[in-house]
C-alpha cells in the first residue's frame, strides 16, 4: 500500500472510534447520524472532513451541541 493510503487508513479509523464512542455514549444508535457513520464506514470511500466538529479548534459544533431534531 502507498504510504498515503496507509494514512488514511489509519485517520479514518480514528474517525470512527470518535463517532461510535459519541453514539454509544448518546445511544443514537437509530439516528440519522449512526446511519451516516454505519454508511461511511462500509465504504470505501475517504473524507477527511467526515467529522461533524473540528479536532482541534474552537470553531463549529462539539459533538454535544449538534441538533439531533433530524434524527427521525
Amino acid at each position: 500500500m502507498a504510504d498515503e493510503t496507509v494514512a488514511q487508513l489509519r485517520q479514518k479509523i480514528a474517525q470512527a472510534r470518535e463517532v461510535i464512542a459519541h453514539l454509544m455514549d448518546k445511544a443514537a444508535f437509530n439516528g440519522a447520524e449512526a446511519h451516516r457513520a454505519l454508511d461511511y464506514f462500509g465504504s470505501n470511500a475517504f473524507k477527511k472532513d467526515f467529522l461533524p466538529w473540528p479536532r482541534h479548534t474552537d470553531e463549529g459544533l462539539r459533538p454535544e451541541e449538534l441538533n439531533a431534531a433530524n434524527d427521525d
